[in-house]
């Protein structure tokens, strides 16, 4: 009798604890399932914030000559003193202000992307619209502080154009969400002074 007591004792003993096991294992899998998934979903979140298009890079490749191009012409501009009409300057360093942060950003996603800083489509029926010759910088750099102003205007009226254009094509046909607000803000940043710049050529 005390053999037998003994013995449904022990089993009973067994089951309690396979029970406790089996449910701390089903607590275990659904934490770890718990886990993947958000995992899973911070890599996917990330993925997708860094995915971009052959149509991204050369938008960045293309856009970060142009813009150092325009901070190039700024300073030129800003160099020439007091003598420059004074509403020029403040849009000189309206600009630099702008587009130097961006000229970091651009080469920023380029190097993430292990992609050159210099454009790989040039010479391949792609073009740089609006950017100034060597001959046009030349003539800006040489330029009295009197007839700067006017010049700098109208060369930077066609340079904006040419990048408004560039991001347009980025706004329609680009893949990474980053880039194309960039190109977005490029749109209507630079539509806008095209038009204050206009405006301003009007006085001379």
């Amino acid at each position: 009798m005390h053999t037998t007591t003994t013995r449904t004792l022990a089993i009973a003993a067994a089951l309690t604890l396979g029970l406790t096991l089996a449910s701390c294992s089903a607590g275990s899998s659904s934490s770890d399932a718990d886990s993947s998934s958000s995992s899973s979903s911070t890599s996917t979140a990330s993925a997708s914030a860094s995915a971009h298009s052959d149509q991204d890079v050369m938008f960045a490749q293309m856009m970060l000559p142009h813009h150092k191009q325009a901070v190039e012409m700024s300073d030129m501009l800003l160099a020439k003193g007091s003598g420059v009409d004074t509403g020029v300057t403040d849009l000189a360093k309206q600009i630099k202000a702008e587009q130097s942060p961006e000229i970091k950003q651009l080469t920023s996603w380029l190097k993430s992307w292990g992609e050159p800083t210099e454009s790989g489509h040039l010479g391949m029926g792609h073009s740089m619209s609006g950017m100034m010759s060597d001959s046009d910088m030349s003539d800006l750099d040489k330029s009295s502080a009197k007839n700067a102003g006017q010049l700098y205007l109208e060369q930077l009226v066609q340079h904006h154009e040419g990048a408004v254009d560039m991001a347009k094509t980025e706004v329609t046909k680009g893949a990474n969400i980053d880039a194309v607000r960039m190109a977005k803000s490029i749109v209507s940043g630079q539509t806008e002074q095209i038009t204050q710049m206009k405006d301003m050529l009007s006085s001379f």
